[in-house]
């Protein structure tokens, strides 16, 4: 019995030993990975995906006690998901998202983890500050680790088009203006916009148009019940849009173009401008699944330029851009603190926001990374150019999805759109904003 008893105390000590040596990191082999559920943002027909993919793969391959379950959705389809999420209360466990804006709801009911103890000071000190600046957010705290910082107005030229047709850029609205007949007699629009889509407007080029003319302080007044959107300086900057299309500056069709449009009509050379922001700049560069750019790299630097938009009647803050931190990862407030999920959410944060990983998207023109010391010799002219743009700028502004609550922003973008169908003036939509100010004040 005592002969048993010892042989059968060695087989279990010698079963153990094996099951810890063949796990990893003291994981049972052949156990269940962990699963992160993931909701990601990213349009599948856009240069760059490819690469994208393979950043996925290449982390699965590498932490085969992972498995991820991914999502993929591209604009207002994403932003209707992360709504049914949050009425339904089963967020997934990483989730890309906005510092403001679009994930207001995210942030004010504290629905994302604080990222800062999760990631460390140390790793969080290789990011530009304002990336990490938690006042930059509206939870009030890292909710999301910016992948970039972001200028949301660009002025795309085609500077060929311009010299074509004895045409100088623009340095007043004036200008601008002036071009209008030259350019339709060739069948070219003066400036484009992809403005079906309700946000472009108001965060492309209003929120720029009101920096200059008003300023960030004028809002946070408006904000505090200071000042009012009937005033006659916010009307005059909803007024300065509306002659923006009265001049033909702005076509009234560009309503009707959507924003995964915009890009192509402007690279065959519809329009001399195209005003998007920083991000846009990738969408026109070589798609490595085909080896097609929509602007050639041979073009980009010889034949377009980015530039400021040009000064505007009654500015007083003048070259101003609007601009706001970038989008990023987050991790839900629904996964376990010291789980083996929060543990897996990290590793991929860490991943993700690695020099290997950020320099790929430099180079696919993805976004300026926020990480400091990412540089690449393979970079397209297009993403070189885009730091001298930033650098050309004295001072940015609010974008004001950023600043202003959803319920105010919404008729807000609806206004501007309506305002270039023709259905509303800038009066009656000064009025609706600031009702949905007062209502939003008296929530508060």
């Amino acid at each position: 019995m005592k002969k048993a008893t010892s042989i059968m105390a060695v087989l279990l000590l010698l079963s153990a030993t094996v099951a810890f040596a063949g796990g990893q990191g003291g994981e049972v082999k052949g156990a269940e990975p962990t699963v992160l559920t993931v909701l990601y943002y990213i349009d599948a027909t856009q240069a760059g995906y490819a690469e994208d993919q393979a950043i996925w793969e290449k982390f699965s391959a590498e932490n085969p006690d992972i498995k991820i379950e991914k999502e993929e959705l591209f604009d207002q389809a994403f932003h209707e998901k992360v709504a049914a999420y949050v009425a339904a209360g089963t967020l997934p466990d990483l989730m890309y998202t906005w510092p403001s804006g679009r994930s207001t709801a995210l942030h004010e009911q504290r629905l994302l983890k604080d990222l800062t103890p999760l990631l460390g000071k140390e790793f969080l000190s290789n990011f530009v500050p304002a990336a990490i600046d938690p006042s930059n957010q509206k939870s009030g705290y890292l909710a999301e680790l910016p992948q970039s910082v972001t200028y949301t107005t660009v002025m795309y030229t085609n500077t060929k088009l311009l010299k074509d047709n004895g045409l100088a850029e623009p340095q007043m609205y004036a200008d601008m203006k002036a071009m209008v007949p030259k350019l339709k007699a060739k069948g070219a629009q003066t400036l484009l916009m992809a403005n079906k889509d309700t946000w472009v407007m108001q965060s492309c080029l209003f929120s720029t148009v009101t920096g200059r003319m008003l300023g960030d302080a004028w809002i946070d007044s408006a904000k505090a019940g200071d000042v009012d959107f009937t005033d006659q300086g916010f009307v005059d900057t909803l007024g300065f849009v509306d002659t923006m299309y009265k001049d033909g500056v702005l076509s009234r069709d560009t309503i009707q173009i959507a924003y995964g449009e915009g890009p192509a009509l402007f690279a065959e050379g519809k329009a001399a401008f195209l005003v998007d922001g920083d991000w846009r700049q990738g969408a026109f560069l070589t798609d490595s699944s085909t080896g097609v750019a929509l602007i050639d790299p041979a073009r980009q630097k010889s034949e377009f330029a980015f530039r400021n938009f040009p000064a505007i009647p009654g500015e007083k803050n003048a070259g101003q851009v609007s601009a706001i931190v970038g989008v990023g990862f987050s991790v839900s407030a629904s996964v376990p603190a010291g789980s083996a999920k929060e543990e897996a959410a990290v590793r991929w944060m860490k991943y993700y926001y690695s020099p290997e990983v950020l320099k790929i998207k430099l180079e696919t023109g993805a976004f300026i990374p926020s990480r400091k010391g990412i540089t690449s010799d393979k970079i397209e002219p297009f993403t070189q150019m885009m730091p001298e743009y930033y650098a050309s700028i004295n001072k940015t502004c609010y974008v004001l999805d950023g600043v202003l609550d959803v319920d105010v922003y919404t008729p807000l973008n609806n206004g501007l759109q309506e305002m270039g169908l023709g259905t509303k003036n800038p009066t009656q939509v000064a009025a609706e904003v600031q009702d949905a100010m007062k209502a939003w004040q008296a929530k508060q």
